[in-house]
């Protein structure tokens, strides 16, 4: 069976490695993309993107309901990403969300919304697979080191603080942790926000410079030991795996899933 597949955020770079990776693969066609500029033009039409004639829409509602396809696969920016997933999900298609900064309410309506249509969507706030064991590391250490602190490194250019995988992480400790309140009960900031984001008592720390694309460590300290689990992305190819996966694995669902460590075996 080929995968008819719609991608929304073409020009970035997260959308250019998935349209590459989805093009290279026997069992997937690309239809259509989604763009906030260059409406009816062609792929091929757009400088540095790849030499297909496929149809490029601004408006997602038009896109699906002009288009045939099985999964629309959303890579843009988190103002419009929740709209596109909803008008995926209400036209029958099957989504896989790779946008961060969706709110824990807006994933609840998808929820609600997927589990209503019968169809699968998988949000993922990182496709890395080295990531997502990280994930799974850090909440089982929780569970004997509960004083910790999470830094996660990005690139400049992106848009929401802290990072999805960030949060996600966070979400998975808290199902195992005990709560504590980290630090001393008397600590004062001399410079707001040294702390970094506070939340039942585990801080974030988030870093933004060029040269970085995608890094977290979550440190864990105990009575004369430290634990550091680290995962780094030093490019966007170390996702693809991940993307390719989820395009295969949601065909297969019929709710909402979050967290790629809820499909893989």
């Amino acid at each position: 069976m080929t995968l008819k597949i719609i991608v929304s955020g073409p020009r970035g770079r997260m959308g250019k490695e998935a349209i590459n990776m989805i093009l290279n693969e026997e069992n997937m066609e690309l239809v259509a993309c989604i763009d906030r500029i260059n409406n009816g033009k062609m792929l091929a039409d757009i400088d540095g993107m790849p030499d297909v004639h496929v149809p490029i829409f601004v408006d997602s509602k038009q896109c699906f309901e002009s288009i045939k396809a099985d999964i629309f696969l959303e890579l843009s920016i988190p103002d419009v990403a929740f709209t596109h997933t909803v008008n995926a999900l209400k036209n029958g298609l099957r989504a896989v969300v790779g946008t961060s900064g969706l709110t824990k309410e807006q994933i609840h309506d998808l929820k609600i919304l997927a589990f209503e249509k019968e169809l699968g969507c998988i949000i993922a706030p990182n496709f890395a697979i080295g990531a997502v064991l990280m994930m799974q590391f850090a909440q089982k250490a929780a569970r004997y080191f509960p004083d910790i602190e999470i830094i996660e490194k990005h690139h400049d250019k992106k848009l929401d603080a802290p990072s999805g995988t960030a949060i996600k992480t966070l979400d998975m400790i808290l199902e195992t942790r005990e709560d504590k309140e980290q630090g001393h009960p008397n600590e004062k900031e001399t410079l707001q926000g040294a702390r970094g984001a506070n939340q039942s008592g585990v801080h974030i720390h988030s870093v933004r410079l060029p040269g970085l694309i995608a890094h977290q460590e979550v440190i864990f300290g105990g009575l004369g030991q430290t634990l550091t689990i680290t995962h780094d992305s030093y490019n966007r190819q170390s996702f693809m795996t991940g993307v390719k996966f989820a395009l295969n694995k949601v065909n297969e669902l019929t709710e909402l899933v979050y967290g790629m460590e809820n499909i893989l075996d």
